[in-house]
């Protein structure tokens, strides 16, 4: 029988950010936080510093003691954990929680969107990915992470932008007033953005998408040119996913409210109203780890 002193731990970390929510096993919310960066690509240190530092912003909002991380069931959804090497690394890692349970942020996006039925979610954020479950099968498209995948994420459209600030310094295209906007961040120095890209993470590579977005919506022609290409490929992932069997998409994540408008007719004819987000699905799988512990690392 589960110990009725039991603290639900759900958390849903990116590649910007790690949000997190503590509940009691009946449901009842006890804090939201949100801590940096918890992609584990980007590191295990960086990733369980952010996933600590939003489980203390949690018990601070309850207030409870840090011990109270003894009593924690928790469900990390951290983007990377969907590549074996970051998975069984991640599972290794000491923590302090009573149990927990590490999947991928797709995995706990995808059962936050259709709760028990099956259904597919696409992640648009600082990464893309497409996760599927159908007849109690899951079914993985892209995600691979930067420079390989994730085209028509965040982080692509402002490496893409770049290119073509560069392009159009050389003379290559034309200058457009998103073109210009960017290459005046880096003091119209087209040296400055090489220095800035060598050290650059995906999440500043994103942090460029709302800009691009905001003159794609002003009718700017790279503006609009970006946004029809990265919507393409969530086009292509969606219809992979639908081939595969998942009829009701949900598009999720920091860019989705951005790229809808640019979509084909065929994907969002496809697209249905999430249940709920990450964190639910994270929350539910950690509820279930809390009964079931044999899925808990």
């Amino acid at each position: 029988m589960t110990d009725k002193n039991v603290l639900l731990l759900g958390v849903d970390g990116g590649g910007t950010r790690c949000r997190a929510r503590l509940s009691t096993l009946s449901g009842q919310t006890l804090g939201d936080a949100v801590a940096g960066p918890a992609n584990l690509r980007l590191g295990l240190d960086l990733s369980f510093a952010a996933v600590s530092d939003a489980a203390l912003q949690c018990l601070d909002q309850a207030d409870l003691p840090k011990i109270s991380l003894e009593q924690v069931v928790a469900c990390l959804a951290l983007a990377g954990a969907s590549e074996p090497g970051y998975l069984a690394a991640a599972q290794k890692r000491r923590h302090p929680f009573r149990k927990a349970l590490i999947v991928t942020d797709a995995e706990a996006a995808c059962i936050g969107a259709h709760g028990e039925g099956d259904g597919g979610v696409i992640i648009a954020g600082t990464g893309t990915v497409g996760w599927a479950r159908v007849n109690s099968k899951t079914h993985r498209v892209g995600g691979w992470g930067l420079p390989i995948s994730d085209e028509g994420s965040g982080a692509w459209l402002g490496i893409e932008v770049l290119r073509r600030v560069v392009w159009a310094s050389d003379g290559r295209i034309q200058w457009t007033p998103l073109l210009r906007a960017v290459f005046a961040d880096f003091a119209d120095d087209p040296h400055a953005i090489v220095k800035w890209i060598a050290m650059a993470t995906p999440r500043d590579f994103g942090s460029l998408a709302p800009r691009i977005a905001d003159y794609a919506a002003r009718r700017d022609a790279i503006g609009v040119e970006l946004m029809q290409m990265a919507a393409a490929h969530i086009d292509h992932i969606a219809a992979r996913l639908v081939a595969l069997g998942a009829v009701k998409l949900a598009l999720v994540g920091g860019l989705a409210s951005s790229l809808r408008s640019w979509l084909s007719a065929t994907t969002a004819s496809q697209l249905v109203e999430p249940f709920g987000d990450a964190l639910d699905g994270a929350l539910q799988l950690a509820r279930s780890a809390a009964v079931a512990p044999a899925r808990v690392a």
